[in-house]
């Protein structure tokens, strides 16, 4: 981590793996920033391209006390999952699901045919009083758009400019898509409350006169009504934030929780096959969920 300015925490994405060996750059959490608002969780992945069968291959896999939000840049993915719900997501959608107080789902890229994949999948963790409330799942194809200096403004949650996303929240936070085609420059307002970070997913922008390459996050902290955005080519970030989360969390394995018992409940209901429900015809075998004896050996507390 270092220091970019006043009150800039410049923040190194690590890469990680998930399904059948598909690279991403994981933001968020990181060692030294745990959440941003309600964010607890950001991945990166691509833009790649695969060969027929060499996309995304996740699995039915389980969550508790978080919803997932899946931002579709460049190609497909199928969503299914333990409620019934089969969705093909495109670019410009959102795919939002609710965990609650359990469910299960798989993402695997369509078969048959090479591809490309961009996207970026996000955590959101939900509130005690929220948190054990019925799993749901919610596609939206139509998010609102602002053109301001040469950005394009994606608004996938919360409100930015008097536009507001339809994704269902349940905690004070903003996501926004911001891209350009090549030479631009724009005053960004913001929600002084909110603290905000800013990850570049292409090319090589400016945030306050700072270049900020991809696979880095910039932490901005709170007390900002506005940011200055700029760039001399074609280029796209990624903005959340949010209220600080008032709540201390456990992130772990594919769980936000508040207790080690509550984690290792969790484990047992799916290893026994209980609470989650089912995916029907997911490609993927379900996810083995690791031991969860390293919650006591090392911790996992946000």
């Amino acid at each position: 981590m270092s220091n970019v300015g006043e009150q800039y925490e410049r923040l190194e994405a690590h890469r990680a793996v998930i399904g059948d060996g598909f690279q991403i750059r994981r933001a968020v959490p990181n060692r030294h920033r745990r959440m941003v608002g309600a964010w607890c969780f950001l991945d990166h992945a691509g833009p790649v391209d695969y060969e027929p069968g060499q996309g995304l291959s996740i699995g039915p896999h389980p969550h508790i006390g978080l919803q997932t939000f899946t931002w579709m840049i460049e190609g497909e993915v199928l969503h299914r999952d333990s409620l019934g719900c089969e969705q093909l997501i495109h670019p410009g959608q959102v795919n939002l699901m609710t965990a609650g107080k359990g469910i299960s789902h798989s993402e695997e890229s369509p078969t048959g045919r090479a591809g490309r994949f961009h996207a970026a999948q996000l955590w959101i963790a939900l509130p005690d009083a929220e948190r054990h409330r019925e799993p749901d799942f919610r596609h939206y194809p139509n998010l609102p758009v602002i053109d301001r200096g040469g950005f394009r403004i994606t608004v996938l949650a919360g409100a930015c400019e008097g536009e507001r996303s339809p994704a269902k929240v349940y905690t004070p936070i903003v996501g926004l898509d911001l891209s350009t085609r090549g030479r631009s420059r724009f005053e960004l307002p913001l929600e002084p409350s909110f603290e905000h970070a800013v990850l570049t997913l292409e090319g090589a922008p400016a945030l306050n006169g700072e270049i900020l390459e991809p696979g880095t996050l910039l932490y901005l902290g709170t007390g900002r009504s506005f940011v200055e955005l700029g760039s001399l080519a074609a280029s796209r970030m990624l903005l959340i934030g949010g209220t600080p989360f008032g709540e201390e969390i456990l992130l772990w394995w594919n769980f936000v929780a508040r207790t080690p018992a509550e984690m290792e409940a969790a484990v047992r209901d799916w290893v026994d096959g209980q609470h989650f429900g089912k995916v029907h015809g997911a490609r993927g075998k379900p996810l083995v969920a690791p031991d969860p004896g390293v919650l006591r050996l090392k911790g996992a507390r946000t």
